[in-house]
């Protein structure tokens, strides 16, 4: 494990003149960025600039994507799908998670598959394969 494993991420810690010392920028530089929408870092309750470590590796792309000739408007839309992105992957691995607590607790769920032509099929336990035209639905019992 290392030292810095449990910092999040995402904490607005930095002021400033340190964000933009580790992004390689100017100060002024993220202040455009914040104004424009492009990283917009957290406040404190004056009013102030923090810049949480995601804020960092984001100026950084900014400033790569910068250099390779893409314009403001169309970096904001890579971090925007980025970030869509990101989210959906902890939505899958949620629903992932989810799924197998849910075989784990309820041995008496079956899942069974839909084909193409109508005919409903159960799926042997631990099946991981199914036919390409099959539709695969979690079936739960109702109770309490």
């Amino acid at each position: 494990m290392h030292q810095f494993d449990d910092v999040d991420e995402d904490a607005p810690i930095l002021r400033i003149g340190p964000a933009a010392e580790l992004a390689g920028m100017h100060p002024q530089t993220l202040r455009q960025y914040d104004r424009i929408g492009l990283v917009v870092p957290g406040r404190t309750q004056g009013g102030s600039r923090r810049y949480s470590l995601r804020n960092i590796r984001q100026l950084r792309q900014v400033q790569d994507l910068s250099g390779e000739g893409i314009s403001l408007p169309a970096i904001a839309r890579i971090l925007d799908l980025e970030d869509e992105v990101d989210r959906l992957r902890h939505r899958v691995v949620s629903l992932q998670n989810e799924l197998q607590s849910e075989r784990e607790n309820r041995p008496g769920s079956r899942v069974f598959a839909a084909e193409a032509s109508g005919a409903v099929v159960r799926l042997q336990p631990g099946a991981t394969r199914i036919r390409r035209r099959t539709d695969v639905v979690l079936w739960r019992p109702l109770g309490p």
